[in-house]
């Protein structure tokens, strides 16, 4: 069973960043094609971000040039660089595979924004 693992959350100041990080120790995981979602109490997961295996990146709407997806593929992380963030953008962040969500969900990382 290929476990993901999410890091790199916190609580943070609005304007400020974090970078998330999703890693994995499955060795045939390639993380080529991978998302970042995120969730909050009562409301639906929603994609944040996902780049598929022809590298086509897709951002939710609420991102508005703010994160980057990126991949470290030597050290199988995949990242999410989140900047300007919003108190809206508190919520766990959860990484998986896109666009289909093989894995089994992490325990996400949790992203907590005040103002």
């Amino acid at each position: 069973q290929v476990q993901l693992v999410e890091s790199g959350g916190g609580l943070v100041q609005a304007g400020k960043s974090l970078r998330l990080s999703c890693s994995t120790s499955e060795r045939t995981l390639t993380l080529n094609a991978m998302g970042w979602w995120r969730q909050v109490p009562g409301r639906e997961r929603e994609l944040v971000a996902g780049k598929d295996r022809e590298g086509k990146i897709i951002y939710g709407d609420f991102v508005k040039g703010r994160f980057t997806i990126s991949r470290d593929s030597a050290k199988r992380t995949f990242f999410l660089q989140m900047s300007s963030l919003e108190p809206e953008d508190t919520a766990v962040y959860y990484c998986n595979s896109y666009p289909s969500q093989l894995y089994t969900w992490g325990q996400g990382t949790q992203v907590t924004v005040f103002s």
